[in-house]
């Protein structure tokens, strides 16, 4: 089905962008792991794939990116300590690359026996105005309202204890714009501050063209992560029901579930000789990427993304839990990063180190000359239909 190549590339091309082939009838396992990969077994931070690409999109030397990765683990494992040892007074946390450690916000006025608990987890501290429970509140109560065009999104900043409204830069003036930030600040004690962007977010689906995707009608999007029994993807991409095709189109399955929007997630199974590997696929660009789980990382914390039209880009992480105001409605609980991406790329895979992170949603920009995107985390799909990851 696929054209001539090697077995290690065939089997890396399996999992992402659209690039599923039969190559066999065994399982995954029995196959050879994909070329320049570390095994379970290696101590290594990540394949070269994802080293090479930070270096390129931080300008970072082998050995500082993987410095950035083994802390950015760390930090990704005290999260949830610092977390409790906060309790009420939490005020969110982030990843600070210059010191290699996480800061926890605090609520002021929590006692110093909460202070120190929090910083024995290894995390800095920083005392904020808001806990993270009054700020989830103050956005909620914005989720309820119904946003003109020029919005683009909204999220809890747990660096600047606010809500943050991003507005379109040429739309800031717009009649509309200016009655939503009204009605966002209204009846409210949490700040609800205003940042402007570059443009409105776009979903990243393509029309029919050439190279590795799968397809659902004229439809091009990108296969996010293996799952046992199919893989994940972006709901924008099809409705539940609707036929899968891959890059040869011939017939993989159907989308089994499929939500957007309010949500942008679909998960598709798999069957007529096509088979999941754990795998995120490096294009020949650079070597591929094995998945061995979906552990999240935290706002700051390096990200690469993986797609069908512009393949590897690396950015960091920006913010969580983030509204997303598109043209067919808006999405929630996104997670925003600095990371570029073009029409065909929604779907594809966002990985953080060897941890699945999210599926491609949309955002501004191209790979040209820049731009943000979201992503849908993975576990909020895993959860959702009852899925487990694939994992090497």
């Amino acid at each position: 089905m696929r054209r001539t190549t090697t077995l290690s590339t065939c089997l890396a091309s399996l999992l992402l962008i659209g690039s599923w082939a039969a190559v066999g009838t065994g399982s995954a396992s029995a196959a050879a792991a994909p070329e320049a990969a570390p095994t379970s077994a290696s101590k290594a931070p990540a394949s070269n794939a994802l080293i090479d690409a930070m270096r390129r999109d931080f300008g970072l030397t082998k050995a500082g990116a993987e410095a950035r990765l083994a802390a950015e683990k760390k930090a990704t494992a005290t999260e949830p300590k610092a977390e409790r040892a906060a309790g009420a007074a939490y005020g969110g946390s982030w990843f600070d690359a210059d010191s290699g450690k996480l800061t926890v916000a605090v609520k002021d006025g929590a006692s110093a026996a909460t202070l120190a608990a929090v910083r024995e987890t290894g995390a800095s501290v920083r005392t904020v105005k808001y806990s993270a429970r009054q700020l989830d509140a103050a956005k909620a109560r914005i989720d309820k309202l119904t946003a003109p065009d020029g919005v683009s999104n909204w999220y809890v900043d747990a660096e600047s204890s606010s809500v943050v409204v991003g507005v379109v830069g040429a739309q800031r003036a717009d009649n509309d714009v200016r009655a939503f930030l009204a009605k966002a600040r209204a009846g409210g004690s949490v700040a609800v501050t205003v940042e402007e962007t570059a443009a409105a977010p776009e979903t990243f689906a393509a029309g029919t063209v050439g190279g590795d995707p799968f397809y659902t009608g004229n439809v091009r999007c990108s296969i996010g992560f293996s799952v046992h029994g199919g893989f994940v993807t972006a709901g924008h991409c099809g409705g539940a029901g609707q036929g899968v095709s891959g890059w040869d189109r011939s017939y993989i399955g159907n989308i089994q579930g499929s939500s957007f929007p309010e949500n942008d997630y679909a998960w598709v199974n798999v069957g007529s000789g096509w088979w999941t590997v754990p795998v995120v696929l490096g294009w020949g660009t650079v070597s591929d990427q094995l998945v061995r789980g979906s552990n999240e990382a935290p706002v700051g914390a390096s990200i690469c993304r993986s797609g069908s039209t512009t393949h590897w880009h690396c950015g960091n992480v920006l913010a969580k839990n983030e509204t997303v105001n598109y043209s067919q409605g808006a999405v929630r609980q996104m997670t925003k990063t600095s990371v570029c991406a073009e029409p065909g790329d929604s779907g594809g895979s966002f990985i953080s180190g060897d941890q699945a992170q999210g599926v491609t949603s949309g955002g501004w920009g191209n790979c040209s000359t820049g731009g943000e995107t979201w992503y849908q985390p993975i576990n909020e799909i895993l959860n959702r239909y009852g899925l487990t990851l694939h994992t090497a």
